[in-house]
């Protein structure tokens, strides 16, 4: 970790970081995070929060929540935001499904983001995906009718069971015809990072699925 990013992390601790191991007795508090009650953006598994500083930047009007393990990576993030003055921004340490399951209530997220998600490539693993039908149920739960699901992957195996697993969910409609084309503008812009620079250099294709979640029957 860096000085900056320990420093953020210290100083910022108690404003700008939930810790999602400590859900039960501590709860998440949207007002004492953000200072307000906005729509809630979260990102599961932010990383270094490239994708999630530039689309908070640019949506001040929402929140956003970067979710990840990587401790130095959210301090990176907080000081980065800091630094350019992004103030609906915060953090959340620990698991994402745990966080979808203990942190948050049904349709209360504006949208989900899962920008690259491990491929999880020999099929013993796939089980650990975290694009699959359970947690897809959860997701969708948790967004507001209106709300996005957005994934990508530069993995082609991987984008077809996402496209599949979202496609069967009865609460989610896909937003185009099978996959989704570049999504440079809002409302679903994904900032290029430097993870999909390397996949595009690689010579892998760059795949996007965007839901949206219907109302309930």
């Amino acid at each position: 970790m860096t000085a900056t990013a320990a420093d953020a992390l210290r100083r910022l601790w108690d404003r700008r970081v939930f810790d999602i191991d400590e859900a039960t007795p501590r709860g998440f508090d949207r007002l004492a995070l953000f200072g307000r009650i906005a729509p809630l953006v979260v990102e599961i598994g932010c990383g270094m929060g490239d994708a999630t500083l530039a689309m908070a930047d640019a949506d001040p009007m929402r929140d956003y929540l970067g979710i990840d393990v990587h401790t130095p990576g959210l301090g990176a993030l907080l000081a980065r935001a800091e630094a350019s003055g992004v103030a609906n921004l915060a953090v959340a340490r620990g698991d994402g499904v745990e966080f979808l399951r203990h942190g948050v209530t049904s349709e209360s997220l504006d949208a989900i983001h899962g920008f690259f998600p491990d491929p999880w490539p020999k099929a013993r693993h796939h089980k650990r995906r975290i694009v699959r039908p359970e947690i897809v149920t959860l997701m969708s739960d948790r967004l507001r009718p209106g709300g996005t699901l957005h994934t990508s992957t530069d993995w082609a195996p991987y984008a077809d069971q996402m496209l599949a697993v979202l496609s069967a969910d009865p609460l989610l409609h896909n937003m185009f015809d099978g996959f989704a084309p570049r999504p440079d503008g809002r409302p679903f812009g994904r900032p290029l990072t430097k993870f999909e620079c390397r996949g595009i250099a690689a010579g892998r294709t760059i795949l996007d699925c965007v839901f949206t979640r219907v109302a309930a029957a």
